[in-house]
């Protein structure tokens, strides 16, 4: 980018392009045109008519520098400080993970049966282990007026961000945010259901994720041990004790865990292993239980 040519919105755009395509990002055009808008302060679909625009100096050194780090391997979520989860633009730092597209078949099975409850319950409660973001919680409260939340953390940080995320999205006042080592601090009770996305990648494949992973999220919310159930195993025991009768444990997983964490549930007799749900490419996604 020399200060000699006229970098226009529609050049810059093609030349980081390439630039991030070269340094690995898997995602190369999407990346520029988020960091595009994010310097320009203007929304990501405006470029489309601000191709033959010149950039400012201003616009030109702020993008600069935001390439510069994300060449270096930062998440584009954590430059821009937001992320998109279930159409709700969420606010996101280096204390959450960055929530994925995944995650959201596990809002989508939670909304189905909240619909399912029966219709003279005016309220129902749900628990979310390790809310990170709050990701889980807040898109399902937008959805399903009758539902209340609880959301534990371990991470002081991660409650303020997801706290704030309630706020801004208008569902502070049916979500309840509580510091807690898994269910620790969460007294036996009488939870409709308890939902999570819990550290599930196993020390072995930590050392080959990507870099923008392994270098800048979380490892708290992403190492499961050796055999990447360490967590999900603490987390069975403690979610049947708090689970009513009848009440839906639902815990998103990589598929390679899936007969591990099946065997897992089959042992606890307080829960009835219902069919594990699959995502769109076929893979084991979201394991099910009910409490007997």
């Amino acid at each position: 980018m020399t200060a000699t040519e006229t970098w226009t919105v529609g050049r810059l755009l093609t030349w980081t392009t390439d630039y991030l395509r070269e340094r690995g990002a898997d995602s190369p055009r999407l990346d520029a045109e988020v960091l595009l808008a994010e310097a320009r302060g203007c929304q990501r679909i405006e470029l489309y008519t601000a191709f033959d625009q010149a950039a400012t100096d201003e616009v030109r050194t702020a993008f600069r520098e935001l390439v510069r780090r994300r060449a270096e391997g930062t998440p584009v979520a954590y430059l821009v400080g937001r992320r998109e989860f279930y159409s709700l633009s969420l606010r996101v730092t280096p204390d959450v993970l960055i929530p994925r597209p995944e995650t959201e078949l596990l809002v989508v099975t939670l909304l189905d049966l909240v619909k399912a409850m029966p219709a003279e319950r005016t309220f129902v409660t749900a628990l979310d282990v390790g809310t990170g973001s709050g990701c889980i919680p807040i898109a399902a409260l937008k959805h399903a007026p009758r539902l209340k939340f609880t959301a534990v953390d371990i991470s002081p940080a991660a409650l303020d961000v997801a706290a704030k995320n309630a706020a801004q999205h208008q569902v502070a006042e049916r979500a309840t945010f509580l510091e807690s080592d898994l269910l620790s601090s969460v007294p036996p009770g009488q939870f409709d259901f308890i939902v999570s996305n819990p550290p599930y990648v196993t020390t072995a494949e930590m050392a080959s994720l990507p870099v923008d992973i392994l270098k800048h999220e979380p490892h708290l919310a992403l190492e499961g041990g050796a055999g990447g159930t360490d967590i999900i195993a603490r987390l069975i025991p403690q979610a049947a004790e708090r689970l009513a009768p009848h009440g839906h444990l639902l815990m998103e997983i990589s598929p390679m865990i899936e007969p591990a964490v099946r065997e897992l549930l089959e042992a606890d007799k307080r829960l009835e292993r219902l069919p594990t749900i699959k995502d769109l490419s076929g893979h084991a996604r979201v394991v099910h239980a009910r409490r007997v």
